[in-house]
């Protein structure tokens, strides 16, 4: 009886961890970045910051300040004159040795994730790492080029192997393409795979069945 009563609590307060933590987080993430935001009402002149009109302070306000503060600098960058000013003030940026690492980096990770006709984090394929029959999930990040694709007599590709449970760090490595196994998997999916430790599987494509490389090469 006690046994069965002890199963039973457990059973209950797994499942409340279940359905507290995830709750936790997501509200943690959001709160965070609506307070970052709102610090950005604090560069505004005291006549113009809405605090000084309302009775008490409203959250989320610097989240509408944000979204249209990117509007407006999008609308400005498209321009003539904007676009030049933009080119002007990147090349200022590129002279001076940190700032110019840091800025370069990320623009280039932004161009990544959302403009459409780049490939970084839009494919996901099995890499053997660290050793042959032991299998990654690794996200390609581009195809490789310049001096270091000129030192190797394949084609290379540019893959980031993100940790469990915290994706955003990792490894950079770079793999022969036709060492890789492209799969069909979502980017959301195998994040949700890495992150879970693989207690979070996704559901597989219909029809598909992945060789590894060594058994194409068998076939051929």
């Amino acid at each position: 009886m006690i046994h069965l009563v002890r199963a039973g609590l457990k059973r209950l307060f797994l499942t409340g961890l279940l359905v507290v933590v995830p709750l936790y987080f997501t509200y943690y993430i959001i709160s965070v970045l609506v307070n970052s935001m709102d610090r950005l009402l604090s560069f505004l002149p005291t006549r113009f910051h809405p605090d000084t009109y309302l009775p008490f302070h409203v959250p989320g306000l610097g989240v509408i300040f944000t979204i249209v503060l990117i509007f407006l600098a999008g609308i400005f960058a498209t321009n003539f004159f904007g676009k030049r000013l933009v080119e002007l003030w990147e090349g200022a940026l590129t002279r001076i040795p940190f700032i110019r690492t840091v800025y370069s980096a990320s623009k280039q990770l932004m161009e990544a994730f959302f403009v459409t006709n780049r490939e970084g984090f839009r494919r996901v394929v099995l890499v053997e790492y660290p050793r042959k029959g032991v299998y990654v999930l690794g996200f390609v990040t581009g195809v490789t080029g310049g001096e270091v694709q000129r030192a190797t007599p394949e084609r290379l590709l540019n893959i980031f192997l993100p940790t469990t449970p915290n994706p955003t760090s990792g490894f950079y490595i770079l793999v022969p393409e036709k060492d890789t196994i492209p799969l069909k998997m979502s980017v959301e999916d195998a994040f949700k795979l890495i992150i879970s430790g693989g207690m979070v599987a996704p559901r597989e494509a219909e029809g598909i069945h992945h060789q590894p490389p060594a058994a194409k090469e068998e076939k051929s």
